[in-house]
């Protein structure tokens, strides 16, 4: 009987819990028998005398796994796989959102000279694979870092005045 407990079900439940659960089955049934009706957790807890917690746990174990491939609906053209959102998956609205600010963003670093867009971008990561430090900006540009950042410290000022911050800010305050 130990082979047949063993590799009864998908998931292997240990022996002392299968008596466990054969308890709580055979108490819920006589519940059931004598109320007319399915027994709470406190009643199988208080006839059993077992603990909430493991009551709890016992009745979770006793659920058969469900297959995600298993047909949903009348026409069993779905799978219950289909219903399961990704958890990876951007929000439209986020993305949408997210889009509108890269594409203000570029609007306005174009309003800078060429050689300051640039920089800022490195500086900040925008088009590029990663963010620069100010000593790789000054390799690239063949200039000090302290020139870079007299460049980056220029350029961000000018995207601070209210003429080109205020459209951004509304994204700021969300």
């Amino acid at each position: 009987t130990r082979a047949i407990i063993d590799q009864a079900r998908t998931i292997r439940i240990p022996v002392h819990m299968i008596e466990t659960l054969n308890k709580l089955y055979q108490v819920s049934k006589q519940l059931t028998n004598q109320h007319g009706q399915e027994p709470s957790i406190d009643e199988l807890e208080e006839h059993l005398g077992m603990p909430l917690d493991k009551v709890r746990d016992a009745i979770r174990i006793s659920k058969d796994p469900v297959s995600l491939d298993s047909p949903i609906g009348d026409d069993e053209d779905s799978q219950l796989k289909d219903f399961i959102p990704d958890q990876n998956a951007l929000d439209p609205v986020a993305k949408t959102t997210t889009t509108h600010l890269e594409e203000t963003i570029r609007h306005y670093l174009g309003t800078l000279s060429e050689r300051e867009a640039k920089v800022v971008k490195m500086r900040f990561g925008v088009d590029e694979a990663k963010e620069y430090t100010l000593e790789e900006i000054g390799l690239n540009f063949d200039v000090t870092r302290e020139r870079i950042r007299q460049i980056e410290a220029k350029a961000l000022r000018r995207l601070r005045h209210p003429s080109r911050s205020g459209p951004l800010r509304s994204y700021y305050d969300e």
